[in-house]
Protein backbone atom coordinates (compact mmCIF):
# COMPACT_ATOMS: atom_id res chain seq x y z
CA UNK A 1 0.00 0.00 0.00
CA UNK A 2 2.61 2.11 0.85
CA UNK A 3 5.00 1.92 -2.19
CA UNK A 4 1.60 3.38 -4.20
CA UNK A 5 2.05 6.46 -2.44
CA UNK A 6 5.76 6.12 -2.84
CA UNK A 7 5.49 6.30 -6.59
CA UNK A 8 3.99 9.62 -6.25
CA UNK A 9 6.55 10.86 -3.70
CA UNK A 10 9.68 10.06 -5.95
CA UNK A 11 8.52 11.98 -8.72
CA UNK A 12 9.42 14.71 -6.25
CA UNK A 13 12.13 13.93 -3.57
CA UNK A 14 13.85 10.82 -4.94
CA UNK A 15 15.21 9.85 -1.44
CA UNK A 16 11.83 7.95 -1.18
CA UNK A 17 13.54 5.01 -4.11
CA UNK A 18 14.35 3.14 -0.67
CA UNK A 19 10.46 2.04 -0.11
CA UNK A 20 11.06 0.24 -2.99
CA UNK A 21 14.21 -1.87 -1.64
CA UNK A 22 12.73 -5.58 -0.59
CA UNK A 23 15.02 -5.88 2.61
CA UNK A 24 13.86 -2.37 4.00
CA UNK A 25 9.92 -3.27 3.59
CA UNK A 26 10.63 -6.89 5.31
CA UNK A 27 12.61 -5.15 8.01
CA UNK A 28 9.47 -2.33 8.68
CA UNK A 29 6.92 -5.22 8.38
CA UNK A 30 8.47 -7.20 10.94
CA UNK A 31 9.06 -3.97 13.39
CA UNK A 32 5.48 -2.90 12.78
CA UNK A 33 4.09 -6.38 13.46
CA UNK A 34 5.98 -6.18 16.71
CA UNK A 35 4.65 -2.81 17.42
CA UNK A 36 0.97 -3.37 17.14
CA UNK A 37 1.27 -6.88 18.75
CA UNK A 38 3.16 -5.05 21.89
CA UNK A 39 0.30 -2.32 21.24
CA UNK A 40 -2.90 -4.16 20.88
CA UNK A 41 -1.84 -7.16 23.53
CA UNK A 42 -3.06 -5.83 26.86
CA UNK A 43 -6.47 -4.36 25.16
CA UNK A 44 -7.33 -7.55 23.99
CA UNK A 45 -6.46 -9.62 27.33
CA UNK A 46 -8.51 -7.11 29.29
CA UNK A 47 -11.21 -7.54 26.15
CA UNK A 48 -11.11 -11.02 26.54
CA UNK A 49 -11.20 -11.56 30.44
CA UNK A 50 -14.35 -9.23 30.65
CA UNK A 51 -15.74 -11.39 28.03
CA UNK A 52 -15.09 -14.62 29.92
CA UNK A 53 -12.99 -16.02 26.83
CA UNK A 54 -10.43 -18.14 28.68
CA UNK A 55 -8.83 -21.42 28.12
CA UNK A 56 -10.74 -24.87 28.48
CA UNK A 57 -8.57 -27.22 30.36
CA UNK A 58 -8.57 -30.76 29.31
CA UNK A 59 -9.98 -33.08 31.91
CA UNK A 60 -7.27 -35.89 31.05
CA UNK A 61 -4.41 -33.43 30.74
CA UNK A 62 -1.59 -33.16 33.23
CA UNK A 63 -2.51 -31.69 36.89
CA UNK A 64 0.02 -28.15 36.58
CA UNK A 65 -2.08 -27.17 33.72
CA UNK A 66 -4.99 -26.91 36.10
CA UNK A 67 -3.20 -23.25 36.72
CA UNK A 68 -3.96 -22.32 33.35
CA UNK A 69 -7.84 -22.81 33.43
CA UNK A 70 -9.22 -19.36 33.25
CA UNK A 71 -6.03 -18.00 31.39
CA UNK A 72 -7.82 -15.73 28.28
CA UNK A 73 -7.46 -17.25 24.86
CA UNK A 74 -7.94 -16.10 21.00
CA UNK A 75 -4.83 -14.46 21.14
CA UNK A 76 -4.61 -15.38 17.79
CA UNK A 77 -6.48 -12.17 16.61
CA UNK A 78 -3.63 -10.03 18.00
CA UNK A 79 -1.08 -12.06 15.71
CA UNK A 80 -3.76 -12.06 12.65
CA UNK A 81 -4.64 -8.06 12.78
CA UNK A 82 -0.36 -7.53 12.96
CA UNK A 83 0.42 -9.47 10.14
CA UNK A 84 -2.67 -8.37 7.77
CA UNK A 85 -2.10 -5.03 8.44
CA UNK A 86 2.07 -5.53 7.75
CA UNK A 87 2.12 -6.94 5.19
CA UNK A 88 -0.79 -4.83 3.48
CA UNK A 89 1.14 -1.72 4.63
CA UNK A 90 4.25 -2.98 3.21
CA UNK A 91 4.30 -5.66 0.43
CA UNK A 92 3.29 -4.87 -2.99
CA UNK A 93 -0.57 -5.55 -3.42
CA UNK A 94 -0.21 -6.63 -7.06
CA UNK A 95 1.38 -9.81 -6.60
CA UNK A 96 -1.05 -12.85 -6.11
CA UNK A 97 1.12 -14.66 -3.94
CA UNK A 98 0.57 -11.90 -0.93
CA UNK A 99 -3.32 -12.26 -1.44
CA UNK A 100 -2.75 -16.48 -1.81
CA UNK A 101 -1.09 -16.57 1.76
CA UNK A 102 -3.93 -13.68 3.01
CA UNK A 103 -6.49 -15.87 2.20
CA UNK A 104 -5.74 -18.92 3.62
CA UNK A 105 -4.38 -17.10 6.71
CA UNK A 106 -8.36 -14.97 7.12
CA UNK A 107 -9.53 -17.94 6.25
CA UNK A 108 -8.19 -20.73 8.35
CA UNK A 109 -8.47 -18.18 11.26
CA UNK A 110 -11.99 -17.99 10.72
CA UNK A 111 -12.13 -21.85 11.38
CA UNK A 112 -9.91 -21.64 14.36
CA UNK A 113 -12.31 -18.78 15.82
CA UNK A 114 -15.29 -21.20 15.62
CA UNK A 115 -13.51 -23.86 16.99
CA UNK A 116 -12.32 -21.47 19.62
CA UNK A 117 -15.99 -19.96 20.36
CA UNK A 118 -17.42 -23.20 20.71
CA UNK A 119 -15.00 -24.28 23.10
CA UNK A 120 -16.04 -21.10 24.81
CA UNK A 121 -19.70 -21.14 24.45
CA UNK A 122 -19.62 -25.36 25.77
CA UNK A 123 -17.24 -24.64 28.16
CA UNK A 124 -15.65 -27.71 26.72
CA UNK A 125 -11.87 -28.29 25.30
CA UNK A 126 -13.39 -29.84 22.11
CA UNK A 127 -14.64 -27.15 20.48
CA UNK A 128 -15.46 -27.98 16.46
CA UNK A 129 -15.95 -31.28 15.24
CA UNK A 130 -13.33 -32.67 13.77
CA UNK A 131 -15.51 -33.64 10.48
CA UNK A 132 -16.43 -30.03 9.80
CA UNK A 133 -12.95 -28.38 10.79
CA UNK A 134 -11.06 -30.87 8.58
CA UNK A 135 -13.78 -30.17 5.58
CA UNK A 136 -13.24 -26.52 5.56
CA UNK A 137 -9.16 -26.31 5.94
CA UNK A 138 -9.48 -29.38 2.72
CA UNK A 139 -11.71 -27.06 0.32
CA UNK A 140 -9.83 -24.09 1.29
CA UNK A 141 -6.60 -25.65 0.57
CA UNK A 142 -7.63 -27.70 -2.59
CA UNK A 143 -9.33 -24.35 -3.91
CA UNK A 144 -6.28 -22.41 -3.46
CA UNK A 145 -3.98 -25.08 -5.00
CA UNK A 146 -5.96 -25.42 -8.14
CA UNK A 147 -6.66 -21.63 -8.73
CA UNK A 148 -2.51 -21.54 -8.13
CA UNK A 149 -1.44 -24.51 -10.38
CA UNK A 150 -3.83 -22.68 -13.07
CA UNK A 151 -1.95 -19.50 -12.84
CA UNK A 152 1.95 -21.25 -12.84
CA UNK A 153 0.71 -23.82 -15.48
CA UNK A 154 2.18 -22.11 -18.18
CA UNK A 155 5.44 -21.17 -16.39
CA UNK A 156 8.50 -23.67 -16.51
CA UNK A 157 8.50 -25.33 -13.19
CA UNK A 158 4.07 -25.39 -12.27
CA UNK A 159 4.98 -28.65 -10.58
CA UNK A 160 8.50 -29.14 -9.41
CA UNK A 161 9.71 -30.63 -6.17
CA UNK A 162 13.13 -29.26 -4.85
CA UNK A 163 14.53 -32.16 -2.57
CA UNK A 164 17.31 -31.03 0.39
CA UNK A 165 20.53 -31.64 -0.14
CA UNK A 166 20.31 -32.62 -3.78
CA UNK A 167 18.99 -29.50 -5.03
CA UNK A 168 19.66 -30.68 -8.56
CA UNK A 169 17.58 -33.20 -8.33
CA UNK A 170 14.11 -31.28 -9.57
CA UNK A 171 11.04 -33.76 -10.01
CA UNK A 172 8.01 -32.67 -11.83
CA UNK A 173 5.05 -34.00 -10.18
CA UNK A 174 2.41 -33.66 -12.61
CA UNK A 175 -0.91 -34.15 -11.02
CA UNK A 176 0.42 -35.37 -7.97
CA UNK A 177 1.22 -31.93 -6.89
CA UNK A 178 -2.30 -31.93 -5.86
CA UNK A 179 -2.46 -34.07 -2.72
CA UNK A 180 1.52 -32.55 -1.99
CA UNK A 181 0.38 -29.29 -1.57
CA UNK A 182 -2.42 -30.39 0.52
CA UNK A 183 -0.90 -32.16 2.59
CA UNK A 184 1.45 -29.64 3.01
CA UNK A 185 -1.15 -26.55 4.06
CA UNK A 186 -3.77 -28.94 5.91
CA UNK A 187 -0.56 -31.09 7.80
CA UNK A 188 1.20 -27.73 9.03
CA UNK A 189 -2.11 -25.93 10.18
CA UNK A 190 -2.65 -29.21 12.40
CA UNK A 191 0.95 -30.00 13.35
CA UNK A 192 1.29 -26.31 14.54
CA UNK A 193 -1.84 -26.49 16.67
CA UNK A 194 -0.98 -29.36 18.17
CA UNK A 195 2.29 -28.12 19.11
CA UNK A 196 0.35 -25.65 21.21
CA UNK A 197 0.03 -26.74 24.13
CA UNK A 198 2.41 -25.30 26.15
CA UNK A 199 3.28 -21.29 26.90
CA UNK A 200 5.45 -20.36 24.00
CA UNK A 201 6.04 -23.94 22.88
CA UNK A 202 4.56 -23.06 19.43
CA UNK A 203 5.21 -19.46 18.31
CA UNK A 204 9.29 -19.81 18.52
CA UNK A 205 9.29 -22.28 15.98
CA UNK A 206 6.74 -20.62 14.04
CA UNK A 207 8.70 -17.45 14.02
CA UNK A 208 12.12 -19.77 13.54
CA UNK A 209 10.45 -21.58 10.23
CA UNK A 210 9.16 -18.08 9.11
CA UNK A 211 12.94 -16.74 9.34
CA UNK A 212 14.19 -19.64 7.33
CA UNK A 213 10.99 -19.29 4.59
CA UNK A 214 11.82 -15.49 4.40
CA UNK A 215 15.56 -16.12 3.80
CA UNK A 216 14.39 -18.80 0.79
CA UNK A 217 12.07 -16.35 -0.56
CA UNK A 218 14.67 -13.80 -0.69
CA UNK A 219 16.97 -15.95 -3.35
CA UNK A 220 14.26 -17.38 -5.20
CA UNK A 221 12.45 -13.95 -6.41
CA UNK A 222 16.14 -13.33 -7.14
CA UNK A 223 17.17 -15.11 -10.60
CA UNK A 224 20.91 -14.92 -9.72
CA UNK A 225 20.84 -16.39 -6.58
CA UNK A 226 18.42 -19.15 -7.28
CA UNK A 227 20.48 -20.15 -10.39
CA UNK A 228 23.59 -20.63 -7.87
CA UNK A 229 21.78 -22.57 -5.28
CA UNK A 230 20.45 -24.72 -8.09
CA UNK A 231 16.35 -24.20 -6.72
CA UNK A 232 13.68 -22.42 -9.30
CA UNK A 233 13.52 -19.06 -9.91
CA UNK A 234 9.86 -17.77 -9.41
CA UNK A 235 8.67 -14.18 -10.53
CA UNK A 236 6.77 -13.16 -7.70
CA UNK A 237 8.34 -15.06 -4.82
CA UNK A 238 10.41 -11.86 -3.23
CA UNK A 239 7.81 -10.34 -2.09
CA UNK A 240 6.80 -13.42 0.20
CA UNK A 241 9.91 -12.32 2.60
CA UNK A 242 7.80 -9.49 3.41
CA UNK A 243 4.91 -12.00 4.84
CA UNK A 244 7.35 -13.67 6.76
CA UNK A 245 8.51 -10.60 8.39
CA UNK A 246 5.49 -9.84 9.30
CA UNK A 247 4.81 -13.55 11.01
CA UNK A 248 8.34 -12.88 12.58
CA UNK A 249 7.38 -9.83 14.04
CA UNK A 250 3.52 -10.45 14.99
CA UNK A 251 5.04 -13.92 16.61
CA UNK A 252 7.79 -11.90 18.81
CA UNK A 253 4.90 -9.67 19.60
CA UNK A 254 2.78 -12.10 21.04
CA UNK A 255 5.75 -14.27 22.52
CA UNK A 256 5.61 -10.89 25.23
CA UNK A 257 2.27 -12.21 26.43
CA UNK A 258 2.87 -15.96 25.84
CA UNK A 259 5.83 -16.60 27.67
CA UNK A 260 5.74 -18.58 30.90
CA UNK A 261 3.20 -18.16 32.76
CA UNK A 262 1.43 -17.29 29.55
CA UNK A 263 -1.31 -13.90 30.13
CA UNK A 264 -2.93 -15.06 26.85
CA UNK A 265 -3.03 -18.34 24.85
CA UNK A 266 -3.56 -17.82 20.94
CA UNK A 267 -6.33 -20.76 20.55
CA UNK A 268 -7.28 -22.03 17.07
CA UNK A 269 -7.32 -19.04 15.86
CA UNK A 270 -4.22 -18.28 15.91
CA UNK A 271 -2.53 -22.07 15.39
CA UNK A 272 -4.96 -23.04 12.36
CA UNK A 273 -3.95 -19.96 11.00
CA UNK A 274 -0.34 -19.28 11.47
CA UNK A 275 0.40 -23.18 10.53
CA UNK A 276 -1.76 -22.70 7.32
CA UNK A 277 0.28 -20.32 6.39
CA UNK A 278 3.46 -21.30 6.60
CA UNK A 279 2.28 -24.10 4.60
CA UNK A 280 0.60 -22.33 1.86
CA UNK A 281 4.50 -20.09 1.70
CA UNK A 282 6.00 -23.34 1.12
CA UNK A 283 3.75 -24.39 -1.70
CA UNK A 284 4.68 -21.04 -3.40
CA UNK A 285 8.32 -21.44 -2.67
CA UNK A 286 8.52 -25.00 -4.21
CA UNK A 287 9.98 -25.92 -1.01
CA UNK A 288 7.63 -28.35 0.58
CA UNK A 289 10.07 -31.12 1.71
CA UNK A 290 12.12 -27.89 2.91
CA UNK A 291 9.20 -27.19 5.04
CA UNK A 292 9.29 -30.98 6.60
CA UNK A 293 12.65 -30.45 7.45
CA UNK A 294 12.68 -26.76 9.18
CA UNK A 295 9.39 -27.39 10.81
CA UNK A 296 10.48 -30.92 12.02
CA UNK A 297 9.04 -29.65 15.97
CA UNK A 298 5.64 -29.74 14.31
CA UNK A 299 6.62 -33.06 12.41
CA UNK A 300 7.75 -34.86 15.96
CA UNK A 301 4.76 -33.39 17.75
CA UNK A 302 1.99 -34.75 15.13
CA UNK A 303 3.93 -38.57 14.26
CA UNK A 304 3.72 -38.36 18.32
CA UNK A 305 0.07 -38.20 18.26
CA UNK A 306 -0.23 -40.40 15.28
CA UNK A 307 1.66 -43.20 16.85
CA UNK A 308 0.24 -43.11 20.31
CA UNK A 309 -3.44 -43.56 18.47
CA UNK A 310 -2.34 -46.55 16.20
CA UNK A 311 -0.09 -48.81 19.23
CA UNK A 312 -3.67 -48.14 21.24
CA UNK A 313 -5.65 -49.32 18.66
CA UNK A 314 -3.23 -52.13 17.71
CA UNK A 315 -2.17 -53.42 21.34
CA UNK A 316 -4.61 -51.21 23.86
CA UNK A 317 -1.32 -49.43 25.79
CA UNK A 318 -0.02 -46.31 25.29
CA UNK A 319 3.34 -45.47 23.82
CA UNK A 320 3.74 -42.55 25.39
CA UNK A 321 2.25 -41.50 28.85
CA UNK A 322 0.35 -38.49 26.99
CA UNK A 323 0.34 -37.21 23.63
CA UNK A 324 1.52 -34.85 21.91
CA UNK A 325 5.34 -35.91 23.16
CA UNK A 326 5.51 -32.37 25.35
CA UNK A 327 2.79 -33.90 27.39
CA UNK A 328 4.64 -37.06 27.72
CA UNK A 329 7.74 -35.48 29.16
CA UNK A 330 5.80 -32.80 31.76
CA UNK A 331 4.35 -36.69 33.07
CA UNK A 332 7.95 -37.46 33.22
CA UNK A 333 8.36 -34.72 35.45
CA UNK A 334 10.44 -32.60 33.38
CA UNK A 335 9.40 -28.63 34.02
CA UNK A 336 7.30 -26.78 31.41
CA UNK A 337 9.76 -23.98 31.05
CA UNK A 338 13.09 -26.93 30.63
CA UNK A 339 10.76 -28.38 27.51
CA UNK A 340 9.42 -25.01 25.79
CA UNK A 341 13.36 -23.76 25.82
CA UNK A 342 14.97 -27.57 24.60
CA UNK A 343 12.19 -26.84 21.56
CA UNK A 344 12.96 -24.01 20.76
CA UNK A 345 16.85 -24.95 20.12
CA UNK A 346 15.60 -28.03 17.92
CA UNK A 347 13.91 -25.90 16.40
CA UNK A 348 16.62 -23.24 15.48
CA UNK A 349 18.68 -25.93 15.45
CA UNK A 350 16.29 -27.58 12.10
CA UNK A 351 15.90 -24.59 10.59
CA UNK A 352 19.71 -23.80 10.04
CA UNK A 353 19.94 -27.43 9.00
CA UNK A 354 17.40 -26.48 6.28
CA UNK A 355 19.18 -23.66 5.22
CA UNK A 356 22.49 -25.50 5.23
CA UNK A 357 20.88 -28.13 2.79
CA UNK A 358 20.11 -25.46 0.05
CA UNK A 359 23.84 -25.27 -1.17
CA UNK A 360 24.64 -28.85 -1.18
CA UNK A 361 25.32 -30.55 -3.79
Amino acid sequence: MLIWLTEYLIQSFSIFKFFYCLTFRAGMSCLTAIFLSLWTGPYLIIWLKKLHIEQSVRTDGPESHIRKHGTPTMGGLMILFSIVTSVLMWSYLFNPYIWFTLFVLISYGTIGFIDDYCKVAYKSSKGLTAFWKYFWQSLIALAVILIIFKIEKNTPSPTQLVIPFFNEVKPQLGVWYVPLAYFVIVGTSNAVNLTDGLDGLAIVPVVCVAFGLALIAWVTGNIGFANYLHIPYTQFAGELAVVCAAIIGSGIGFLWFNTYPAQIFMGDVGSLSIGGMLGIIAVLLHQELLLFIMGGVFVIETLSVILQVSIFKLRGHRFFLMSPIHHHYELKGCPEPRIMVRFWIISLMLVLVGLVSMRMR
